[in-house]
């Protein structure tokens, strides 16, 4: 049982490091914020929770043996960890990636959400597996907090191991313990992703060979900076970035084209400390902002961006509540060469409102929809005949 936590990356994590596990052949079981996977069978994950409860995992788990699963991959979370729910499960591997401020209000205090993550850790140090791997970013400060905890192998992983690598336009070309490997995904971030699961089959016998193949072939994930493509002459990217720091890092990616950017923030009191940073990133990086509704639970999603537009008024940027209008808006602002970036849901099923009531949404279906609305519509413009 690998396992996956961190701040950013743990659902990439845990795809790559399946697609990994399956190009050797092994039969795997995914359980992510995106999907549950078990064998040849993949359901979407609809409960607005990255790790449902003890008794769901346990259910899981125990489909996956039914299924003759040999290798199950999860991703772990602080607020999974707040109630236990990664409790009774005898992991072979822990994937720790990166720690950032986030969930602060539920957990009171930066250190207590730290600790959550640690707390998965000394679990796996519990473990009942005759050996025990936690596979952790050297380059993250909280790393040393999580190789501590008493493992039978601790192990490290750094950018160092890819070198030399290069990040071009689309995907990324790096070497692995001397095997050169191109990559088509995206951004440097998602080197390091590369990294984590690699060090991890690895430990699981998994050879480079392999990994290249995997690799190579791996063409993404869902709502993990997705492209969406229809025929059109720009680029439209659907991405998770919520926090400060994956959102500059994906603006990065795209830094030679113009930027259009449809982006909101969270409400109910998640995380209020983010709207003004993520707007001011919003306004260093964007040819055109869209604040938009993202998930306002409680809050008055009006007053959400209002704040957000108030900490970049030097941008003038859109106000669209409608989320779909946003984003048509979006697309009809694009000319050739342009990105379109579209953040904050990634495969989230639902816009969340008060109350706790949903709304269902897909942002990768509202692009398609979109994109096929206007090529039609200009196909028909070109149909019609000339008097």
């Amino acid at each position: 049982f690998p396992v996956t936590i961190g701040t950013k990356g743990k659902s990439s994590v845990t795809e790559i490091l399946n697609t990994l596990f399956e190009e050797a052949g092994y039969t795997t079981a995914v359980s992510n914020t995106i999907r549950f996977k078990v064998g040849g069978e993949s359901t979407d994950n609809l409960y607005k929770m990255s790790m449902p409860g003890r008794m769901f995992m346990q259910r899981f788990l125990r489909k996956a043996v039914k299924a003759g699963c040999t290798h199950a991959i999860i991703e772990a979370t602080s607020q999974g960890a707040i109630l236990y729910r990664h409790m009774f499960i005898d992991m072979d591997a822990l994937i720790f990636t990166n720690l950032a401020p986030e969930h602060i209000e539920a957990h009171g205090s930066y250190e207590a959400y730290v600790d959550a993550k640690v707390s998965i850790a000394r679990w796996l140090a519990r473990s009942k597996k005759q050996r025990t791997y936690m596979v952790a970013n050297a380059e993250d400060k909280e790393s040393p907090k999580f190789l501590a905890v008493g493992v039978t192998d601790p192990i490290q992983y750094s950018i160092d191991e890819a070198r030399p690598y290069e990040i071009k336009k689309q995907g990324f070309r790096f070497t692995y313990e001397g095997v050169v490997i191109d990559s088509p995904l995206s951004g440097e971030f998602n080197l390091y992703n590369c990294l984590a699961a690699m060090k991890t089959a690895r430990q699981f016998g998994v050879s480079v060979s392999t990994m290249k193949r995997a690799l190579e072939t791996f063409s993404g994930i869902r709502g993990r900076v997705e492209r969406i493509d229809a025929g059109q002459d720009f680029t439209v990217v659907v991405d998770y970035a919520h926090t400060p720091d994956s959102l500059q890092k994906l603006y990065d990616v795209f830094q030679h084209s113009r930027r259009i950017c449809v982006l909101g923030n969270t409400g109910g009191g998640r995380d209020t400390w983010k709207r003004d940073e993520m707007a001011r990133i919003a306004g260093n990086e964007c040819d055109e902002i869209i604040l938009t509704n993202e998930d306002p639970y409680d809050d008055d999603p009006r007053m959400i961006v209002e704040e957000m537009a108030q900490a970049i008024p030097e941008a003038e940027p859109r106000i669209i509540l409608d989320r779909r209008e946003a984003i048509h808006t979006a697309l009809s602002l694009a000319h050739t060469g342009d990105t379109v970036l579209i953040t904050g849901k990634g495969t989230d099923p639902y816009i969340m409102g008060p109350n706790n009531t949903k709304t269902p949404w897909s942002d990768a279906s509202v692009v398609r929809e979109e994109l096929e609305k206007s090529t039609f519509m200009v196909c028909m413009i070109t149909l019609l005949p000339v008097h």
